[in-house]
């Protein structure tokens, strides 16, 4: 037998349109799905262990004049720091993958990423500047944000082929040589944890300035 509400006009696509409005109505609307809260939680936690236990890998042989104080590196020397990364890049790899996977799968990343354009990412970056950048729709990201979340997803993707390709150098050799070589893919891996723990700073100040934000990444709305 037929269901009596699509006899009456009513499809599952006017279904969804009507919860949907009745949850913006209430105050209630999803912004973020349950995938993308449990996603982000764990790339957050993998992303902390890996900067902690990465300094003090760095620490052991520093690319640049200075290394980074042992109050803040994790693992207390190298062989400790290494078990620290190499585990937490299994999680950052795996759940990364199940977020990029979902993120293209249900078409999020289009909606949410894309455009970017440069006009409107100097106009937001100049609006933040005089304090005029609005951030009352939670669901809607700007240009800034925009740049942002696309360039750490990229900056994670680069962190994660580079850390393989020091990690064993002569097993993915390609991958190695597509990095100009080991001493360069250390060096790009820098930079890309450079860029992750940028955007960190960026991303928690916002979170404290605007509150609900952080909110909407715990419950979802």
């Amino acid at each position: 037998m037929p269901d009596r509400r699509f006899a009456q006009g009513i499809t599952p696509m006017t279904m969804q349109a009507t919860t949907e409005g009745d949850a913006i109505a209430t105050g209630e609307r999803t912004i973020h799905p349950a995938w993308v809260r449990v996603t982000h939680w764990i790339n957050a936690l993998a992303v902390l262990v890996m900067i902690g236990s990465g300094w003090q890998i760095y620490n052991a042989s520093p690319l640049l004049p200075f290394t980074f104080s042992p109050h803040i590196a994790l693992g207390r020397w190298l062989a400790g720091a290494l078990l620290w990364h190499f585990a937490a890049m299994w999680v950052l790899a795996i759940n990364g993958l199940v977020y990029l996977a979902l993120g293209f799968a249900t078409g999020r990343f289009r909606r949410k990423l894309l455009p970017i354009r440069p006009r409107e990412v100097l106009r937001n970056v100049a609006a933040a500047l005089t304090g005029r950048l609005s951030h009352d729709d939670l669901s809607t990201y700007n240009a800034v944000q925009k740049l942002l979340y696309a360039g750490v997803i990229a900056a994670g993707i680069v962190a994660v082929l580079t850390g393989v390709s020091i990690w064993k150098p002569v097993q993915v050799r390609e991958l190695t040589a597509l990095f100009g070589g080991y001493d360069m893919a250390r060096k790009i891996h820098f930079a890309a944890m450079t860029a992750i723990v940028g955007f960190l700073v960026v991303h928690v100040a916002l979170a404290l300035l605007v509150p609900k934000s952080l909110r909407a990444m715990v419950r979802g709305h």
